[in-house]
């Protein structure tokens, strides 16, 4: 099959861009991403929900996991929140819910909660501070443990420490893997794009002198 024609774009033509169309390239030259609903509350016990798609893994001892904050203004609220109170839920999109999720990256004020703005449950669970979100089938608690700033363009890393997990009982392996596919766990690609996911395979780990073997069953 030959091969199609490329389209090149020079560092010089991404800057002299409109804006909105470079923000769309950029983001989606990532690829797919995990996307996944951020619960926070401030001192107050005001409730914010927020959608994210820059969450990173950052290790598993201890298990830590990190969101990237863009710079202010506008004033973040789940950012205030975090460093108030010190703790952060992350939830899993799943197909019933992306509308719901997407729509709380509107500009609501501060005391507005995005829980009901959008018609999803807060839930508390273990005395743990911040919401979770109910509709979510894989719900991660998280408490503050380290902020970074990135000075190149001003955005900033939050690290949390995972404290709690809950997902369906039937979508963990007996090797620790958690089949986040079979909680309906969606994905997305740059702003506003939603997708559905199909595995392929899952892999044997990769050694130089061993042949790669599916870990699935036949």
């Amino acid at each position: 099959m030959p091969l199609t024609m490329q389209k090149h774009i020079s560092l010089d033509a991404i800057l002299a861009m409109e804006k909105q169309i470079r923000v769309h390239l950029i983001n989606s030259l990532g690829g797919f991403k995990s996307v996944s609903l951020v619960g926070t509350v401030d001192a107050s016990g005001n409730q914010n929900l927020g959608i994210f798609s820059s969450i990173l893994h950052i290790g598993a001892n201890p298990p830590l996991m990190a969101l990237l904050f863009r710079p202010s203004p506008p004033e973040r609220d789940t950012l205030k929140n975090i460093e108030e109170t010190g703790f952060f839920t992350i939830n899993h999109i799943n197909e019933k819910i992306y509308q719901q999720a997407h729509q709380t990256s509107a500009r609501y004020d501060s005391e507005v909660s995005e829980f009901d703005a959008t018609g999803l449950t807060a839930v508390y669970k273990e005395e743990f501070l911040a919401p979770y979100v109910l509709e979510s089938s894989i719900q991660i608690g998280l408490q503050f443990k380290e902020k970074i700033d990135i000075h190149i363009n001003n955005t900033m890393m939050v690290i949390g420490e995972i404290n709690h997990i809950y997902f369906p009982e039937d979508c963990l392996s007996e090797d620790g893997f958690l089949n986040i596919e079979k909680a309906n766990t969606i994905t997305c690609s740059g702003l506003d794009s939603y997708h559905k996911t199909t595995r392929l395979d899952r892999l044997s780990y990769a050694k130089p002198d061993k042949e790669i073997t599916s870990l699935l069953q036949n």
